[in-house]
């Protein structure tokens, strides 16, 4: 883990693996199949681009077993800075031969390539599925986001039933106006290079972020980023980094208590009055008003 990571993905990783061995201790199954170590370059406070906190072991003190490991390696802007740290990247190459799977997630990708390193997938995840799972079964050439693929593994350790009840288990977001920019069936026809600068943009929409760095993720000139990101994705990356922080304030106004403000500043979105400004353009109603009226729809639902 990386500071500025995107906490609700890993989240929703931990998440999967506790609640799947929750449930197969429960129904006497199994026991506790996964053990979850959050680790860092040098141990101790990692902040999410959320500016909330977690506590990580130092890379150096994870002993090898001979137990199967699965790596997922959490994006974030210290994940650039890492791929400096020449310490790290001697622990990559010792553990990635011993990790049957490794994942990165955003700029983790970036971090494996500084290290020489490949990604890898789980034969299980690709191989042919006559009965069908909770997800439908991938090529070899594509790459499965990191959620998918830890429910994928828990449906192969443990049954679909007990992976079915885990993924409803795990309570989804709020849907925004703004929700998937990239919808499931629009990814597959997107490159790799420019699906992973869409995925940083969603990562960093609370960092200033220029053009240039967007296309370095890429690994593209600028110019033909701009003419190769608006082809496939159907909106210049400006106007996705827009939609990716109006989607963050929509989630923030329901999922927590912060005021206005605060979110505006923790989405990108300068002021509070220039998020007032956005959601009267786009949506012709208020921050305020956007909340009260989820909070009161959620509440005949319920």
């Amino acid at each position: 883990m990386f500071d500025g990571f995107a906490l609700p993905e890993v989240a929703a990783i931990i998440e999967i693996f506790e609640k799947a061995n929750a449930l197969a201790v429960s129904q006497r199954w199994d026991s506790a199949r996964y053990r979850v170590s959050l680790l860092s370059a040098a141990g101790g406070r990692i902040a999410s681009s959320s500016s909330i906190f977690v506590w990580t072991q130092d890379v150096a003190s994870h002993r090898g077993t001979n137990d199967t490991h699965l790596l997922f390696i959490a994006g974030g802007a210290g994940a650039q800075q890492a791929c400096r740290d020449e310490r790290l990247g001697n622990w990559l190459r010792r553990r990635h031969p011993f990790s049957e799977m490794v994942h990165p997630i955003s700029e983790g990708k970036q971090l494996l390539e500084a290290a020489g390193l490949p990604s890898r997938s789980i034969p299980v995840l690709h191989r042919r599925n006559e009965a069908g799972g909770l997800y439908p079964v991938l090529l070899l050439s594509e790459v499965p986001d990191a959620v998918p693929t830890a429910l994928r593994i828990v449906e192969a350790d443990l049954g679909f039933e007990l992976a079915r009840r885990v993924a409803q288990s795990v309570e989804p977001r709020h849907e925004t106006p703004f929700d998937s920019s990239i919808t499931r069936s629009a990814a597959h026809r997107v490159s790799e290079k420019i699906l992973a600068s869409a995925r940083w943009l969603d990562a960093n929409v609370d960092r200033p972020i220029s053009i240039d760095d967007a296309a370095q993720v890429a690994a593209m000139s600028e110019r033909n980023f701009l003419r190769r990101f608006k082809r496939e994705i159907g909106m210049t990356p400006s106007e996705y980094l827009l939609r990716a922080r109006l989607n963050m304030s929509c989630r923030m106004l329901v999922e927590s208590r912060l005021p206005v403000d605060k979110i505006a500043r923790r989405c990108g979105i300068g002021s509070g009055g220039q998020l007032a400004k956005l959601f009267r353009k786009y949506l012709d109603t208020t921050p305020t008003d956007y909340r009260l009226r989820e909070e009161a729809s959620s509440g005949n639902l319920s």
